[in-house]
């Protein structure tokens, strides 16, 4: 009797944890008691775009994270498109950036992406009128061939010629920053070059942007005391701030001892455009340094990233590749790749497409931190209001088969092209690469063309070819780097052979 009772017991215990193990498995979280979800967030840091995605998928596109009872750090997940509409343009001025926003990220000061209301009008103002100044995109252009001829194909003509491995995120890093820093500093790092020298400003971005998303994660207090006291990513986030202080007023002092002004320079408009603002601090040249931060990292790391992105996916789709080449050739002929200007550009829609899909799959800035002044309802259902800090998660919107089909794991180019041959375009709800509503990224057609550029160039001489055991992840940041970087050989081509 005994052993019969035992074996019921036993029964019951199997199959109660088959029970918690499948639940398990529908939902990857637990809300501990006093510890909330936390554990199984840091357990999952290491790949927590994917993780989210993968607890959205199962959540109908909207998840409440609960963390620890006493640390106020409860996040709403989402990547519902309609909430995005919602958040970002209905109701857009109920979701300013907000205090809490400006402490976490107070690294960029009073800059564009931490500013709002009257603040935030001025930058929004000032600068797109620089970026629609009749000589802007001849600036763009002439600048971006100067580093191409200069730095971008002579380096890979001596790696491709020496049959070298190397890491391509590292040199498209490189050739942003520098490209950025000649367009809105009129100063050149030359960090493209043979050696490929240290340069710690441009590295000091990449140690920001980790200390962010952490702050995200721990309570407050938590990573206060950590910035006290100089400890984890908080000291170097800190050494970071100290180098960009370093570096910008280093350049803005340069200019001001320059007796010449150029006909056209954005840092020049710049400094006119923002002549008597002093911001929060009441500090004008404060200002104007973190007007200039903000810029630059948007400049160097949205593009390094997607362009890093897009030869890993070209990498592993040859057809894709060969389908760029013969577009080009259609076009343009035995043109050399420096006729292909801005213009030009624009007409490769394959090109288009293929860049496009790779914002899809593996968006630059992969989430976004809003919360509400008042109380709200969400499309969804959810109800939010002041203290409910909102995580919006681009990079979950690619991979969902109610936004963009069964095949939305697939790199398929084909998507964003209309039927009559033309580019397709997608509401920005949807495709929130470039954020959505009036906070749309301003610099997105700037940014498009740099790509289309850099793309160009390089596939008009070299195939990329990843090194074979390499891992490609992506790292736990807001903007989507590769954690190891992006490790290739580069192999020359003959474009009238090439097929």
């Amino acid at each position: 009797m005994a052993s019969i009772t035992m074996l019921l017991i036993s029964i019951v215990l199997f199959v109660s944890g088959a029970v918690f193990l499948l639940c398990r498995r529908r939902l990857p979280v637990t809300n501990w008691p006093v510890l909330g979800m936390i554990p199984d967030i840091l357990l999952n840091t290491h790949r927590i775009h994917d993780f989210i995605t993968h607890i959205l998928t199962l959540s109908d596109g909207t998840f409440m994270i609960k963390g620890p009872w006493f640390a106020n750090i409860d996040m709403l997940l989402t990547s519902d498109p309609a909430n995005m509409h919602h958040i970002l343009s209905k109701n857009f001025h109920n979701y300013p950036k907000g205090p809490e926003f400006r402490n976490i990220f107070d690294v960029l000061g009073d800059g564009i992406f931490n500013s709002d209301n009257e603040l935030w009008e001025i930058h929004r103002k000032t600068t797109m009128s620089l970026l629609k100044h009749p000589e802007f995109n001849s600036l763009l252009e002439t600048n971006i061939k100067n580093k191409l001829e200069k730095g971008l194909l002579p380096l890979l003509s001596f790696v491709s010629s020496h049959n070298q491995e190397t890491d391509l995120q590292e040199i498209f890093q490189k050739l942003t920053f520098d490209a950025i820093c000649v367009l809105v500093l009129d100063h050149d790092p030359e960090c493209l070059s043979m050696d490929l020298p240290f340069i710690s400003c441009e590295k000091a971005i990449t140690d920001a942007e980790e200390a962010l998303l952490w702050r995200h994660i721990l309570p407050e207090k938590v990573w206060m005391l950590q910035k006290r006291f100089g400890l984890g990513k908080e000291k170097k986030l800190s050494e970071a701030c100290k180098i960009f202080d370093e570096f910008i007023y280093k350049c803005l002092d340069q200019k001001h001892k320059q007796k010449q002004e150029e006909k056209f320079g954005l840092l020049t408009l710049l400094m006119r455009g923002f002549e008597g603002q002093r911001g929060t601090s009441g500090d004008s040249r404060k200002f104007l340094k973190d007007t200039l931060l903000n810029l630059i990292i948007a400049g160097r790391d949205t593009t390094s990233t997607a362009l890093s992105w897009f030869f890993y996916l070209l990498a592993q789709n040859p057809i894709a590749e060969n389908n760029i080449r013969d577009e080009i050739k259609k076009h343009f002929g035995g043109r050399k790749w420096e006729s292909l200007g801005v213009k030009e550009l624009g007409e490769l829609v394959y090109l288009h497409g293929c860049i496009c899909e790779t914002l899809r799959l593996y968006p630059p800035v992969a989430l976004d931190h809003k919360s509400p002044m008042t109380a709200d309802v969400l499309p969804s259902g959810h109800v939010v209001d002041e203290h409910t800090r909102i995580i919006l998660s681009f990079y979950s919107m690619g991979r969902m088969e109610g936004i963009w089909g069964e095949d939305c794991m697939e790199f398929r180019p084909e998507r964003w092209i209309s039927d009559g041959g033309g580019i397709k375009r997608e509401p920005s709800y949807k495709f929130t690469a470039f954020n959505a509503g009036p906070r749309t990224c301003l610099g997105k057609d700037m940014s498009l063309i740099q790509m289309k550029m850099v793309a160009a160039a390089i596939m008009y001489h070299y195939h990329v070819e990843l090194v074979k055991g390499h891992e490609v992840c992506a790292i736990d940041s807001f903007i989507l780097q590769m954690k190891y970087g992006l490790k290739v050989r580069i192999l020359p081509i003959n474009m009238n052979q090439a097929s």
